[in-house]
């Protein structure tokens, strides 16, 4: 069976934590608790645990097996998990709010940017991350979603538009997919491209062709309004912008068309709609995160103080690790609140 932790000297409180996100955040925040006595229940809408860990990077990244051993030794823990169930749809946050003492946000972020772009919305257009977690809940035997159908590139020829992590399992895995011809396209050099060198390698040599200095400007459809193309335009590094990265300028009379069946959007995340917190008194800053100070006295307590929250849905998108810290922090600020 494997390491499991030694739980024998806890003792149990009578305290219960409701848990949003079976994320990195939320296991965190849930194994902090229950190694001090308090019951977690974590509520996630997928069939397995992990989040974007687990759906969201790809199996070739990461193998699958290792989120489900990891949730064998939380349930042996005391951990009680409570998948395919959606807040706001399977159940009400007022309900948990009413029979738990708190209630810890670890939703993570999931809505993709957009790119403001002509006939973006048209046929063959996909969002990086519903594509990405559609085509692992395949290969994990999961069904798919209406939010996420599943999407195959066998025989296209797939456009991506972006530079970070994301956008390189998009195109390694249409590469997997047996697409026809798969191009990067980024509108800043390599240098100043945001995704991992070694990502970038590997794509690579797994027949992934770069495109840098090209600005999309809008996707080219064909009589049947289905994507046909993207417009692009060349661009010439400026200068620096408030982060310190050069701006991309575009070249006047450059635009050109690079033919494509398949165009896959990856210019990153932002907060999703949660009707579901609107009328709950918590407070969300211009990008629709949450705030939740990791200084307050009780460290990442939302506006509502039975409501505490941690990792990319406070802070954005950001590293595994930060999430981790950050529901580690949140558990002890909500042992605080609970004065166990």
């Amino acid at each position: 069976m494997g390491w499991r932790p030694d739980m024998t000297g806890v003792k149990q409180t009578d305290k219960r934590v409701a848990i949003i996100g079976a994320g990195p955040a939320g296991l965190a925040c849930a194994d902090v608790l229950t190694r001090n006595g308090v019951k977690a229940v974590v509520f996630d809408r997928h069939p397995e645990i992990g989040g974007l860990l687990t759906f969201g990077i790809p199996a070739f990244k990461l193998e699958k097996e290792v989120m489900t051993r990891r949730r064998e030794i939380f349930t042996g823990m005391g951990i009680e998990f409570k998948l395919n169930v959606e807040v706001g749809r399977d159940v009400q946050l007022d309900d948990l709010l009413k029979d738990y003492d708190a209630v810890f946000l670890g939703v993570g972020t999931y809505q993709s940017m957009r790119g403001g772009l002509e006939n973006e919305d048209a046929p063959g257009v996909f969002d990086a991350l519903p594509f990405l977690i559609a085509n692992t809940k395949q290969i994990m035997g999961y069904g798919e979603t209406a939010d996420e159908p599943f999407v195959s590139m066998e025989g296209k020829r797939v456009v991506v538009l972006g530079g970070g992590d994301t956008a390189m399992d998009c195109v390694r895995t249409s590469i997997r997919q047996n697409a026809a011809h798969v191009i990067c396209a980024y509108r800043r050099d390599e240098e100043n491209m945001p995704g991992s060198k070694r990502e970038v390698k590997n794509a690579r040599e797994e027949g992934v062709e770069f495109q840098f200095n090209i600005q999309p400007l809008g996707i080219e459809v064909n009589a049947n309004g289905k994507v046909s193309g993207v417009k692009m335009a060349r661009t010439e590094m400026g200068a620096p912008d408030a982060k310190g990265r050069r701006r991309a300028e575009i070249v006047a009379g450059s635009e050109h068309v690079i033919p494509a069946d398949a165009v896959v959007m990856a210019f990153g995340f932002r907060p999703h709609s949660m009707e579901w917190l609107a009328k709950h008194s918590v407070e969300l800053d211009s990008q629709g995160r949450i705030i939740a100070p990791e200084g307050s006295d009780n460290a990442f307590q939302t506006s509502n103080p039975k409501i505490f929250a941690g990792g990319d849905i406070v802070r954005g998108s950001d590293l595994v690790v930060t999430a981790i810290a950050e529901g580690r922090k949140a558990a002890d600020g909500i042992m605080n609140y609970l004065e166990v």
